[in-house]
């Protein structure tokens, strides 16, 4: 890796870190220059602004958070459906200290939603597509006849706003069973038969 690379790897490796910690208003980039060990100036060799930075780490944290990176639809059959939608519906949820981190700073990008629009565009689609990929695997769990026929839009929102929940709650702190929350959650949209 050429000494530009690594420069480059450490002002983003630093600017998450101090987002995490500080918020995103209130790390400056004399901040993430200092941490780094380098001049102000040095950074807009690498990043134009404070915004492209900002953008460059929101494309590198969430460019592959997608429902279909977690969720592989087809894998889904009648003998798995619950199994698999338990056990990679826990990989959403932080699990290490780097994924509270990026959950941290995932909310800094919700704090910043009012603000700026490209951010609030960019995770109300992330947010949709998880809405849509729910409502798609709920269809597909119909089809296979695991899960119940009925409202499965408003099952499929209660999975997303599940998952939601148990993280917002994790980041806090508090602590939960969220493998039992998370099951009984799954658990709620399957057929009788599927449910033991």
């Amino acid at each position: 890796m050429s000494k530009d690379n690594k420069t480059h790897q450490h002002i983003v490796e630093a600017a998450f870190q101090l987002f995490a910690e500080h918020g995103i208003e209130k790390t400056s980039l004399t901040m993430i220059a200092t941490e780094v060990g380098i001049t102000k100036p040095a950074i807009y060799y690498h990043f134009a602004s404070k915004d492209a930075l900002l953008d460059y780490l929101f494309d590198q944290l969430f460019g592959n958070y997608t429902f279909s990176h977690f969720f592989t639809i087809t894998d889904f059959t009648a003998d798995n459906f619950a199994e698999l939608l338990i056990e990679n519906g826990l990989k959403l949820l932080p699990s290490a200290e780097e994924d509270y981190a990026v959950l941290r700073v995932f909310n800094q990008f919700l704090l910043s939603v009012s603000q700026k629009e490209k951010y609030r565009d960019k995770l109300r689609l992330m947010q949709e597509d998880f809405l849509q990929g729910f409502t798609s695997l709920l269809e597909r769990g119909i089809e296979l006849g695991v899960v119940k026929p009925d409202r499965v839009v408003a099952k499929a929102h209660i999975l997303a706003l599940v998952v939601d929940n148990i993280s917002n709650y994790m980041l806090m702190g508090i602590e939960l069973d969220q493998r039992d929350i998370w099951t009984e959650t799954v658990r709620s949209v399957l057929t009788e038969s599927k449910k033991q």
